[in-house]
């Protein structure tokens, strides 16, 4: 009956939360096609239609006395904590007052849970409020303390891994600590990135998820749906190159299955199920010996007529791969073939690309976007092929993401033909994050006087952004103008003439 409380796409992604464990990557991908559909939808709406008060009466076989209660408190628990999530990797696009507007109404749900509490406190930090709270209660920090007085220690014959059936050479050689710190060394706390597009699900972090999060009586299995503390979602920091592993140093197990990959690709054979449980090889690696692994297949040298067949079996892995493993294989199945292209990518080059970035765009823009926007040989034949994936593949988060990283680079024509196919898309872009662009433009300006593609770049800014142009950005944008000396100056000028800022 709550469902019903919204109507045509609002309603859907309601349903896409509802969705239990996979509610959010669900949600991010119907909100993507619906941004496709309609570059103008908005969440505001959506958002504020939970925090409308609701006539209902306490739970139970006796009927109790009616009182009003935000539509959010009425839902699931579940269904709360996949808002939040949600909200989370979309709060750039919301208004402030909104998302503070739904977490006063979320905090007035009684009893509290602990996730959703953790939740509302990470989404409070974003928004600069209360940066000191603590991401979990005083009740559960007692019992984590608990629980690694009654762990072995980690410098003993069985130690910490034990308790995580991993191998002794796996497990950490620092002493106990507080939530982080239980975690394999190959995967520093540092470099661990929670990214729901692509629903990680490695089995180690399932279980230290479930040790410091057990707070809740009862809630074994709504932790089980959980993989990872809230504050994992912060990082946006690229991992580091793993350190060199020896090949000997690989377990047997991973040996076999590297010289089982390598046959099949060289054989040029049909691919058979058989053929793809293969690939499970690379949810087994950490991030040195996946390096290894890519080393020893020659994963860079890969015809491209076997892309389609390899990365249909990547695809087809369960667990998805880990932020790190992803990074690491596209960038090393992709990144030298994109930058050495000489002709139109391929058909079976632009189906991998499209089909990898589409299941795992966080990575993608770390492995690939990020290298190529850097490399001062990037061309039109790489810009093409990136411009695909933006107008494909890429969700607004993604997209700012991408505008982002321009800034760190300088700009060529391929870069900026990327920036205006960005610009394009009509991105959500914040206040300050419009201000870096326009100061962008002013340094970059002078290199690109004749450009006809940084003027029509311009006219872009001026005509679909005219709504973000401050006064102060209005300065700016006229001295870029008045470098500019191609035939497109005087609807530059008209266009920044008709804006009114405010």
């Amino acid at each position: 009956m709550l469902v019903e409380r919204f109507e045509g796409p609002e309603k859907l992604l309601v349903q896409a939360l509802l969705s239990g464990i996979h509610g959010v990557h669900r949600a991010l991908e119907v909100f993507r096609k619906q941004q496709r559909a309609n570059s103008g939808t908005s969440l505001d709406h959506f958002i504020q239609g939970f925090c409308k008060d609701e006539v209902t009466c306490a739970p139970g076989p006796e009927k109790g006395p009616l009182f009003t209660k935000p539509l959010v408190c009425l839902f699931p628990r579940l269904f709360q904590q996949n808002l939040l999530e949600f909200v989370y990797h979309l709060h750039h696009v919301l208004p402030q007052s909104t998302l503070r507007h739904l977490l006063d109404c979320i905090k007035q749900d009684c009893p509290p849970n602990s996730w959703v509490s953790s939740l509302v406190t990470q989404l409070e930090r974003q928004l600069g409020i209360d940066q000191e709270k603590p991401l979990f209660s005083a009740q559960c920090g007692q019992r984590l303390t608990k629980l690694i007085h009654q762990l072995p220690r980690s410098d003993e014959a069985g130690g910490w891994a034990s308790c995580f059936n991993l191998p002794l050479s796996s497990a950490p050689h620092s002493g106990p600590a507080l939530p982080g710190v239980v975690s394999q060394r190959k995967r520093k706390s540092s470099d661990i990135y929670q990214d729901l597009d692509s629903e990680e699900t490695s089995q180690n972090k399932r279980m230290r998820g479930n040790i410091c999060a057990d707070e809740d009586v009862g809630t074994q299995q709504e932790l089980s749906k959980k993989e990872d503390a809230p504050d994992a979602l912060i990082s946006s920091e690229p991992i580091d190159p793993p350190p060199d592993v020896p090949r000997d140093a690989l377990p047997e197990n991973i040996k076999v299955a590297v010289l089982q990959l390598k046959d099949l690709i060289e054989s040029n054979s049909e691919w058979d199920q058989s053929s793809s449980d293969v690939v499970k090889v690379l949810n087994d690696c950490d991030p040195a010996q996946l390096e290894v692994v890519c080393s020893t297949i020659n994963l860079p040298k890969i015809p491209e007529h076997i892309l389609p067949k390899l990365c249909s079996s990547v695809l087809a892995l369960s667990p998805d791969l880990s932020f790190s493993t992803a990074t690491t294989f596209i960038r090393n199945l992709l990144l030298e073939k994109i930058l050495s292209l000489s002709e139109p990518a391929s058909r079976c080059l632009v189906t991998t690309v499209t089909s990898l970035c589409s299941r795992y765009p966080r990575p993608m823009c770390h492995a690939l976007f990020e290298h190529v926007l850097e490399d001062r040989n990037i061309g039109n034949l790489q810009a093409d092929l990136l411009n695909k994936l933006v107008e494909s593949c890429l969700d607004s988060h993604y997209k700012l993401q991408t505008l982002q990283m321009t800034f760190k680079v300088q700009w060529n024509e391929a870069v900026l033909s990327i920036i205006h196919c960005l610009l394009d898309s009509k991105l959500d872009i914040s206040e300050e994050l419009f201000t870096q662009f326009t100061e962008q433009l002013m340094s970059q300006a002078s290199a690109f006087t004749k450009s006809v593609k940084f003027a029509k770049m311009l006219l872009t800014v001026l005509t679909k952004y005219n709504s973000s142009i401050t006064a102060t950005h209005k300065h700016t944008l006229s001295n870029c103008l008045m470098l500019n000396d191609t035939f497109l100056k005087k609807s530059l000028q008209a266009a920044l003439k008709r804006i009114t800022h405010t």
